[in-house]
């Protein structure tokens, strides 16, 4: 089972920290974290020119750390060691990276602002840099886990999310659904039509799925939950499933196998990641 120790919390002044505090109280208890760091970026570059005078004596730095140290004293309820981190930096993906490095992170959680007002720091580049898991939480997150959709292509690198959803199943009442997007070969359409082969695919992966659900060796009950997607993206499909289902977490490989299945491939997880769909996404690297 994957322990989550050290936990980074990227925050940005804005009305979304509140609920980046709130959320990371709630699952570093859940996990089991020791320590939390909320690490904030100050851009003076971004500063205008018309306030470079007016903050020449203003100390930043201690100014926006005893800002956000009553913020999280507030918030954060857990009894849980954590610590504000204040640094400078251009990008505020590389003292991201320096920081999970430094202080061995195994989970960064990040605001997803996607279709709001700035883009906040939930970026693609944090896919790429990062060497630990990413949880990206939208504003309407809630502090609860009760149905957890696990999405996988079926493929040995994508069984890594179960071991994500085995520690937040450890103490906790959580159901736990394996979501999987199937498709029909196109190659074989212009001789039997995709109507006629859709009742045998669906058979095919059926089976597929209760194979892999037997050699992960899941000590839980595992629903299976699997859509075609021929008529969208893999990431759409899940999308647009999500919206009707309301599960409360859906975690992802960065990359799976592109077996017989486009889901969990690194475009699709960057496709989810890049979206605001009003749940958490977990990726697990």
């Amino acid at each position: 089972m994957k322990t989550y120790k050290n936990i980074l919390v990227a925050l940005d002044l804005s009305d979304l920290d509140e609920v980046l505090i709130k959320y990371a109280s709630f699952i570093s208890k859940r996990l089991g974290a020791e320590k939390v760091y909320f690490v904030h970026n100050i851009k003076k570059y971004a500063i205008s020119e018309l306030f470079e005078e007016q903050l020449k004596d203003v100390n930043l730095d201690q100014v926006i750390g005893d800002e956000l140290n009553e913020k999280v004293q507030e918030h954060f309820k857990a009894e849980i060691d954590w610590e504000v981190l204040i640094s400078e930096d251009p990008y505020s993906e590389s003292l991201i990276k320096y920081v999970v490095d430094k202080y061995a992170v195994q989970l960064t959680i990040v605001g997803n602002k996607k279709h709001e007002k700035g883009t906040g720091l939930v970026s693609g580049k944090l896919l790429r840099l990062l060497r630990c898991d990413i949880l990206a939480v939208p504003r309407a997150a809630k502090p609860k886990i009760e149905l957890i959709w696990a999405g996988t292509d079926l493929s040995p690198e994508s069984r890594k999310v179960f071991n994500v959803t085995r520690a937040l199943q450890k103490h906790d009442e959580t159901s736990l659904k394996l979501v999987h997007v199937y498709s029909v070969p196109v190659q074989f359409s212009p001789y039997v039509s995709p109507e006629a082969m859709a009742p045998k695919v669906e058979k095919h992966v059926k089976e597929k799925i209760d194979k892999y659900i037997k050699k992960i060796n899941y000590s839980e009950s595992i629903e299976p939950l699997f859509f075609l997607g021929r008529e969208s993206g893999a990431a759409q499909k899940i999308i647009a499933n999500i919206k009707k289902s309301n599960p409360d977490l859906l975690v992802v490989a960065d990359k799976g196998g592109n077996t017989f299945s486009p889901f969990a491939v690194g475009s699709v997880t960057e496709e989810l990641f890049n979206a605001n769909f009003g749940v958490p996404l977990w990726v697990v690297k």
